[in-house]
């Protein structure tokens, strides 16, 4: 069953929720179960905070009894997210209006971490300012859209045209029920220059090879080449990391780019563990060079840290980022779809 408790907002920003005697950290997807005012009273799901995950540091508000109850729901449209289950809700698929498009050549870059998508996106605009890159969301991590505050500051700060929801998550500009979908609409009607794409905040794991959301980028590779669209992977790289599985080349993409089957693009930075990333990339992916300008980055004011490490901790990771989103600005102005 599902841990839900009831509880009083005692704080709306930020949200907090008091369940008996104790004052929690919250959040309400707003889109989904109304704004939240001091003194409702809501239903929240305590299980990630009760468990210390550590996606989970906060309750999540499942309905808000005061306020809540009185959506009216869509009219016309027809297709469901999260269907079947009690928070299932119409959707307008972006496929629909994209169907009769012809996708033109743009490169998609894939992540496999949420964290990788700020230093990315900046790089890209210091690359080529007039792109148009945009943002398709799939599974691995967060599936409501409007949980990521990097989004939300990507597309304040106009680094970001769009943000597509892709598969079961939700809440973006757009929403598509598959990642291919999303893909065809972005290089068709949507008109972005150049994709990224990749899991939300909060990536599920296991400790496994196998069992962890950085394997959405497998089917966004996948889904890219299928369109015949150039495809570059952002390898998760770390310096700082205190987990063996994720020094140097994170075991992640290394099985992403072992099980991938066709070529991709593969962008580093100079001081990557470069025998690392070509044992494996073997010889079928293309492992190129790229700027990683960590000290302008630094200065950018975006967000400098990941998983409570900064830049100055752990300058692999930002530094692996930073090259994919200037190989993808550069395959976007350069290079033909193959």
């Amino acid at each position: 069953m599902l841990k839900l408790r009831r509880g009083i907002v005692s704080r709306a920003h930020p949200l907090v929720v008091r369940i008996g005697a104790q004052e929690r950290p919250a959040w309400a997807d707003e889109g989904m179960v109304g704004e939240m005012h001091e003194g409702d009273e809501v239903i929240v799901n305590t299980e990630a905070l009760d468990l210390g995950l550590g996606s989970g540091g906060f309750d999540v508000v499942h309905v808000n009894l005061t306020r809540g109850l009185a959506g009216d729901g869509a009219q016309s449209e027809n297709a469901m997210k999260l269907n079947y289950t009690s928070l299932q809700h119409p959707v307008e698929p972006i496929e629909a209006a994209a169907e009769e498009a012809e996708p033109r050549s743009i490169p998609v870059l894939v992540l496999g971490l949420h964290g990788q998508l700020v230093p990315a996106a900046w790089a890209a605009h210091r690359a080529e300012p007039e792109l148009q890159v945009g943002y398709v969301q799939t599974w691995g991590g967060a599936l409501p859209g409007r949980l990521s505050e990097s989004v939300a500051e990507l597309r304040r700060s106009d680094l970001l045209c769009g943000h597509v929801t892709a598969g079961p998550t939700y809440g973006g500009d757009l929403e598509a029920l598959t990642t291919i979908g999303a893909l065809w609409a972005a290089a068709g009607p949507l008109g972005w220059d150049a994709v990224i794409a990749g899991p939300g905040p909060g990536i599920g794991g296991s400790g496994s090879a196998h069992g962890h959301g950085g394997m959405a980028a497998l089917e966004i590779a996948h889904a890219a080449r299928a369109l015949g669209l150039v495809t570059l992977l952002a390898p998760r790289m770390s310096d700082g990391d205190p987990r063996d599985r994720h020094r140097g080349l994170s075991h992640h993409s290394a099985t992403v780019l072992r099980m991938l089957l066709d070529d991709v693009r593969v962008p580093a930075p100079a001081d990557a563990p470069l025998d690392q990333l070509q044992d494996a990339c073997g010889d079928r992916h293309e492992l190129s060079i790229r700027e990683a300008p960590l000290d302008d980055y630094a200065e950018s004011g975006l967000p400098s840290d990941h998983m409570g490490r900064g830049i100055r901790e752990d300058p692999l990771f930002f530094a692996a980022a930073l090259a994919a989103g200037d190989a993808l600005a550069a395959t976007a102005v350069t290079e033909p779809v193959r």
